[in-house]
């Protein structure tokens, strides 16, 4: 190798991969910490000053980047942070963040010393669960910050009525810093969201009765958070609207909340394919008429939709352009017959908005059949993260 080779090649993939217009990996998620900031400090005008605001960004941020979402909550008003697992939180605490974050799901009991070494808050849903943590932590002679999680209605994780007792304050090496139910259909059904707030209130002050005290008492998602302020309580737990998305048609989310993430690729291929060719696996697309055809580099490798239904369309210079054909794992056809002057390299948007069109995650999750959670989430972890161009403006 010539000298100095090594070096020439650091400095050229640094220039690419910090390009928005050449990328080493032609499909990428740009994602954009101004609109993350905007959505927080709404949500903040929202609870008001008496309500702490819990940033949820298990799942890697709901596809966003947990690290990106975190930092940028937290220094425009959330207080707290909210994970799904032990690894999860761990990875927010190497990355120098030292905020609360509470663990919303399982943690095996072999792991409280981690949780310990952490400072890292536990969910408590099992009186079993609940005298082996406070074993562990006696061992460690330290107090173990919990919260209680109640089961009003979700049917998941959370103590039944008939389980609460008074015992759990002899835990004298817990500490139940908090109290908290979930709402299982808060972005629809408001009647039974408030028969949920009730049962809650009544599960809260009987345990408070024997002497418990809580520092923080929550209920709401991002729907029960943007329904009613009869769900705030102390805290509010926040994933989706966190990132601009709406949690239903019901409860939407207010119309100035900035989505924050875009799906981009580029356009790997352009050719004129004649009428009665057969386009993709199997066969099931056959072209009508001459008709010009642009090939993405991305595919369900990726997290693109194959089956039982795909998103229907990208956009390619500020128009709509349909998938035709199956997807691949790593190539999908569309088609560009209306769209004029398109060249290899031009940008493609599978998920967000170019020019005066947008698609969004509300719409693809109607056209595969699922909801905007898990279209977002859906974009695997091979498709980099890469900040929006307004990166710097206000996170």
């Amino acid at each position: 190798m010539p000298s100095g080779i090594g070096s020439h090649w650091s400095a050229h993939y640094n220039m690419m991969v910090s390009s928005n217009s050449y990328r080493l990996r032609p499909t990428w998620v740009e994602i954009s910490p101004q609109a993350i900031a905007h959505n927080v400090r709404r949500l903040k005008q929202i609870i008001g000053t008496r309500v702490a605001l819990m940033a949820v960004v298990k799942a890697d941020g709901y596809g966003h980047g947990a690290i990106t979402a975190a930092r940028t909550a937290l220094a425009n008003g959330a207080s707290h942070l909210a994970v799904a697992n032990l690894e999860e939180a761990i990875i927010i605490r190497e990355a120098g963040i030292r905020a609360p974050i509470l663990i919303l799901s399982y943690t095996p009991i072999e792991a409280v010393p981690l949780a310990l070494a952490h400072d890292l808050t536990l969910t408590v849903y099992d009186a079993s669960l609940a005298a082996a943590y406070h074993q562990k932590a006696q061992q460690a002679q330290q107090q173990l910050r919990v919260h209680l999680k109640i089961d009003t209605g979700m049917g998941r994780l959370g103590l039944l009525p008939a389980a609460l007792s008074a015992a759990f304050a002899s835990f004298t090496h817990l500490d139940f810093e908090g109290i908290y139910t979930h709402f299982s259909v808060a972005d629809e059904n408001a009647a039974f969201t408030a028969e949920q707030v009730q049962a809650f209130r009544r599960h809260v002050e009987a345990l408070r009765a024997p002497g418990m005290t809580f520092r923080y008492v929550h209920a709401a998602n991002s729907a029960g958070t943007l329904a009613s302020p009869d769900n705030h309580f102390d805290l509010v737990r926040v994933g989706l609207a966190l990132y601009g998305l709406s949690p239903s048609e019901t409860v939407p989310a207010p119309p100035d909340f900035m989505p924050a993430m875009t799906w981009k690729s580029l356009i790997a291929s352009v050719k004129t394919l004649p009428a009665s060719h057969t386009v993709g696996y199997g066969n099931t697309y056959v072209t009508q008429r001459e008709t010009l055809v642009a090939v993405i580099p991305v595919g369900y490798a990726d997290g693109l939709r194959r089956a039982p239904a795909h998103q229907g369309e990208v956009l390619v210079r500020g128009q709509r352009a349909p998938i035709i054909g199956r997807v691949s794992m790593e190539k999908t056809i569309i088609d560009v017959s209306h769209i004029p002057d398109v060249h290899i390299g031009d940008e493609v948007v599978l998920l967000g908005a170019q020019g005066d069109e947008r698609i969004s995650a509300e719409e693809i999750g109607r056209k595969i059949g699922t909801i905007n959670y898990e279209v977002v989430c859906s974009i695997l972890p091979r498709v980099p993260r890469v900040p929006a161009d307004d990166a710097a403006t206000d996170a």
